[in-house]
């Protein structure tokens, strides 16, 4: 038998420029006397976090911040936020303000000040033991300062395991926050690169939720079985080819003049609207790969990122075999892969399994992408050891709409070396 039912969740949200300003109040109206606030040290340099404290006193709650999130989680990483919440708290609120490394910790620091146990006990199975949360958390307030992971709508804590080599997550509907306060004023600050890379995750949310395996071809799950990525479905169709529209008129605009403010608005809300698809629909093999991507990183250190140590960014990681991976996924859904083409190319031709890779490859060059996984530190003998870390996600490999083979994702790191 297989399902009927599909399931729909989003937080709150407050989208537009100056929203930021609002969120003392909005808190204050809650009843909240406490709150943490978190945020990285990039971020905090801009001064947006220590503004957004300021406003929130004024308003009456007391701030704690924590400002030494990192970016791109590790389980060491969250672990010392988690200490730190846990000594100087409690709090009746969190606050996360910056980009999808930012908000994961909050959701991570909500997760294990509410509940008891210990990091790893939550993290999906192989890598933890994937247990769910017994408990209610604390109201999470998502303010991003990225346009890109979509984390303020979705209900997954991502991280990497530094001992296991593996990049993973923590996945529950109680994870997902309560209001996303999506301010496009906070975004100019973000470099080419970041907005490139960051907007590539933004891609392929829309992309990977629009291709999935269909909600009703997956077997029929009692209530309690349901998992926060559902398949591709009515609602998270809308959200996703919206985010396609939005993405194919901005992206190039907003990485090569970051002081347009428009297209810096309209990547802003597809981000937020690709989150609101994926984090019910999922996404599949493009982010199944980027996890060992980004876990196994040796030298590379990108423009726009911190430099002191070797980073793929997840967007970076993500955009790498997704041309491959969309060539291998496009005879499950011919039609499907066309219409994302046209979505973000109107001028795209053909009708073959080559189109959308090739109006991605194209639109990777044109923004600054490193050309594939060669450029980025890779080669043939890394390849079985990628496709080990990819078959470790089997929550996202679950969503593809042809289950992939290890032979399969072998072929798409291959053809992922040079995508151009």
């Amino acid at each position: 038998m297989t399902e009927t039912v599909f399931t729909y969740g989003a937080p709150g949200l407050k989208f537009g420029s100056g929203a930021s300003a609002e969120i003392g109040h909005d808190l204050a109206a809650s009843g909240a006397r406490r709150v943490l606030l978190v945020t990285d040290p990039g971020v905090a340099a801009t001064g947006h976090p220590t503004r957004i404290a300021e406003q929130v006193a004024a308003a009456g709650p007391e701030v704690t911040t924590y400002a030494e999130a990192r970016v791109e989680p590790t389980d060491e990483s969250l672990r010392e936020a988690i200490g730190f919440a846990r000594d100087t708290g409690p709090f009746d609120a969190i606050v996360a303000v910056g980009g999808g490394s930012a908000i994961d910790t909050a959701k991570a620091v909500n997760l294990l000040t509410t509940n008891p146990g210990e990091l790893l006990d939550y993290v999906n199975p192989p890598v933890g033991g994937g247990r769910a949360p017994s408990e209610p958390l604390l109201p999470l307030v998502a303010c991003p300062t990225t346009t890109g992971t979509g984390a303020e709508s979705t209900t997954v804590c991502v991280l990497d395991v530094l001992e296991q080599h593996v990049k993973t997550g923590i996945s529950h509907p109680r994870l997902r926050p309560t209001s996303a306060v999506v301010d496009p004023e906070l975004t100019f600050s973000q470099p080419a690169m970041v907005t490139a890379a960051a907007g590539m995750d933004v891609l392929c949310h829309a992309l990977e939720s629009y291709t999935a395996r269909w909600y009703a071809d997956f077997p029929a799950k009692q209530p309690g079985e349901r998992v926060p990525y559902c398949g591709a479905n009515p609602i998270a169709d809308l959200w996703a080819e919206k985010a396609m529209s939005l993405l194919s008129t901005a992206f190039r605009t907003a990485v090569h003049d970051g002081s347009d403010r428009d297209a810096r608005q309209q990547m802003a809300m597809a981000a937020t609207f690709a989150g609101l698809g994926f984090g019910n629909a999922g996404v599949h093999v493009p982010h199944a790969n980027a996890y060992p991507i980004a876990g196994r990183v040796r030298d590379y250190r990108p423009e726009g990122y911190p430099d002191d140590e070797a980073i793929v960014p997840h967007g970076m990681a993500v955009s790498m075999t997704a041309p491959a991976a969309f060539g291998f996924t496009f005879e499950a859904s011919p039609e499907r892969h066309h219409r994302a083409a046209r979505l973000l190319d109107p001028d795209a031709t053909g009708d073959g399994p080559d189109v959308l890779p090739r109006v991605l490859s194209t639109l990777m060059r044109d923004i600054g992408l490193p050309s594939g996984l060669a450029e980025i530190g890779y080669g043939e003998s890394d390849v079985d050891d990628l496709v080990a870390g990819t078959l470790q996600q089997q929550r996202l490999l679950a969503t593809a709409p042809r289950e992939p083979t290890a032979e399969d994702l072998a072929a798409v790191f291959r053809g992922s070396m040079a995508n151009w």
